[in-house]
């Protein structure tokens, strides 16, 4: 029940991210159909372009049309490509991706190591370089530590490029070396994010009854911490991961306008620069959903790896 709740709380804040951004493209400045035809473009082009796109027609018939549009798949058309819109996000979705999981990979895997080491050594210079690091690296700017990647790694020091992508069939060894960097500079905050909470789980899981339990049994240091402390603390860490996904997406806005890769971020842009109406709300009901989804799987997620999420669901079944 608790579930079907969720998922009936999302489809409302689906309709209505889906009602703002509608009438949000509407209400900025100037004519659409100027900024789809141009400045110079006659009265007869003018009216084409507003009766093609419904733009003549009320502002609650339209958003009901656009509503029967998006249930049928249909996005509309770009008129920066002239293509359909759910081509265009779907030529983008795959690179950004790609880019998310290799940034996630390296977030989780140095996340969990720092928040391992920061915790057990709590008190020590271990633990307080490593807390620094990630607070830095919360502190640091996407846009400015992209740069900064770029003039170390591709120039002062040139061993991997500074921009652009190269798929995967064209040239393999291209593909992942363009990815590196990129994927450092998404990764970096979502790091220190994990790490902080890896950190903050370990302390609470090192205090509980089951750990001194294992301890007075005599398992070994190591076998306390991984298959005990870190094991429970693990289910905090992957709902951070779930919950901060929406935080990556916004990151990949920036990364990729920084490397120049042609993803789902850099389609963001394009949309807002152009002013193409038709992909800004594509682009935006795709970002809406894949958001709220990801909290509603997280969620679930949650309440499987969490035996007391289960039991408090059952009880207010």
């Amino acid at each position: 029940m608790r579930f079907l709740a969720r998922a009936g709380s999302a489809l409302i804040t689906l309709l209505i991210a889906v009602a703002v951004v509608f009438l949000g493209v509407r209400a900025l400045p100037g004519d659409p159909a100027v900024a789809l035809v141009g400045q110079e473009g006659d009265p007869a082009a003018l009216e084409a372009v507003r009766q093609q796109y419904g733009l003549d027609l009320p502002i609650t018939v339209q958003f009901v049309k656009y509503l029967e549009q998006i249930v049928t798949g249909n996005l509309g058309t770009s008129v920066r490509t002239g293509m359909p819109v759910s081509e265009v996000i779907a030529g983008a979705i795959p690179v950004t991706l790609e880019l998310a999981v290799v940034a996630i990979s390296v977030a989780v895997a140095i996340g969990v190591t720092t928040g391992v080491i920061a915790a057990l050594g709590r008190g020590k210079a271990t633990g307080w370089l490593v807390s620094v690091g990630a607070l830095i690296g919360l502190s640091i700017p996407a846009f400015w530590l992209g740069i900064m990647a770029i003039l170390v790694f591709a120039i002062m020091i040139p061993i991997l490029p500074a921009s652009g992508f190269v798929p995967i069939d064209v040239d393999p060894v291209a593909h992942v070396t363009h990815l590196v960097l990129p994927a450092l500079v998404l990764g970096s905050a979502f790091a220190a994010v994990i790490m902080r909470q890896t950190r903050a789980a370990m302390l609470e899981a090192l205090t509980t009854d089951y750990v001194r339990t294992a301890i007075a049994k005599g398992l070994s240091r190591r076998q306390v911490v991984v298959k005990h402390a870190l094991r429970n603390s693990l289910v905090v860490v992957a709902t951070v991961v779930g919950l901060q996904l929406g935080t990556l997406i916004a990151g990949a806005v920036v990364t990729e306008q920084v490397f120049v890769i042609p993803g789902f971020g850099k389609l963001m842009i394009d949309a807002v620069t152009t002013r193409d109406y038709p992909l800004i709300q594509g682009v935006v009901l795709i970002t809406a959903t894949a958001y709220i989804v990801i909290n509603l799987l997280t969620d679930l997620l949650y309440s499987l790896l969490d035996p007391r999420m289960r039991i408090m669901s059952g009880g207010s079944a």
